[in-house]
């Protein structure tokens, strides 16, 4: 028995459209295949869309040639060193959510497909037939070939610390540096960063430097959530600073393997917390500083909080047990 279906007068089959079904399976299948840049993973006419695109709201900064200008190069060697490690969804991402810096998140999900597009054209990889979805499960599959992300660097030890003398102790470090910098970052939990800031009513009239409206009509609350975690990420080796001292004079232990480990630990949970920044995404910041937490705590636990001291019912404000274990 064989059956049919109607449609504009004239027959479908049923074992065509069971083709039908198969084939356009086979085209979606493919499209969560791996692919690296190289394969043609956008089209001619895309690239065209995308230049129309970049020109008008991207080379201002980046240049018309894309070699940078205020912003930084989007073609070359330091760009491929830089995004050859992630796959393609990441730069669309960043690119969407980011960017124009004076508009962020004002980018469609095909314009900013058009855009990659078109800046792998200025990067010399040949077009397709297919153009590059802006869809990111697709673009997660789309990868740098092998070789052209930067070799891991090892771990820092104290020794490959900057030489400069210490200006400060370990508290003024944290309380100058680590502790605003994680403030900033925890306040996202329950702060959406892209809302609209209200100044509370006087802060005007406040005398000398204020520290509710600062900088709030230059920066976003987006960009306050980056600087934050990039001051983090950056600063978290200032900890192994060959000669700091504790508040209590003790020195830091910077030669201890555990002390080197959390070190790293903040350190990577900084660069998390600005990778998570750039989705611009209030829930996904909001786990990422629980990687965070962690970090500080893990330090915490064994330096200032360890178990054996809570037992003894030492006070963990007692500084004079700071950096020991």
């Amino acid at each position: 028995m064989r059956f049919s279906f109607k449609r504009s007068g004239k027959t479908l089959t049923f074992v065509a459209l069971i083709a039908a079904i198969a084939g356009s399976s086979t085209l979606a299948v493919r499209a969560q295949q791996s692919q690296t840049v190289t394969q043609g993973v956008y089209t001619q006419q895309q690239a065209v869309r995308g230049q129309t695109i970049y020109m008008e709201r991207c080379s201002s900064c980046h240049s018309e040639s894309l070699a940078g200008g205020l912003g930084p190069p989007l073609t070359g060697d330091d760009f491929i060193q830089y995004w050859g490690k992630e796959p393609l969804s990441e730069l669309a991402n960043k690119i969407k959510a980011t960017m124009p810096q004076k508009e962020p998140g004002t980018l469609t999900g095909q314009q900013t497909a058009d855009i990659v597009a078109y800046m792998l054209q200025t990067g010399k990889l040949s077009p397709g037939r297919i153009e590059l979805s802006a869809d990111e499960a697709v673009l997660k599959q789309i990868t740098w070939p092998a070789g052209n992300a930067a070799p891991a660097k090892p771990p820092l030890s104290a020794g490959q610390i900057s030489s400069f003398p210490p200006a400060g102790n370990l508290t003024q470090v944290m309380r100058g540096i680590l502790f605003p910098s994680s403030n900033i970052v925890f306040t996202a939990q329950t702060v959406d960063p892209g809302a609209p800031r209200v100044v509370p009513e006087g802060a005007d009239r406040v005398s000398g430097f204020n520290w509710v409206i600062w900088s709030s009509d230059i920066y976003t609350g987006w960009e306050f959530i980056d600087y934050a975690a990039v001051s983090l990420a950056e600063s978290a080796p200032l900890m192994l600073t060959p000669g700091r001292r504790c508040e209590n004079g003790k020195p830091v232990p910077i030669d201890d393997p555990d002390w080197i480990k959390f070190t790293m630990e903040l350190a990577e949970a900084g660069k998390a917390v600005y990778k998570a920044s750039q989705t611009r995404n209030q829930e996904t910041v909001s786990d990422a500083s629980n990687q965070l937490n962690d970090a500080c705590f893990n330090c915490h636990e064994v330096y200032r909080d360890h178990p054996e001291r809570v037992m003894r019912a030492e006070d963990p404000s007692n500084k004079a047990a700071r950096c020991t274990k």
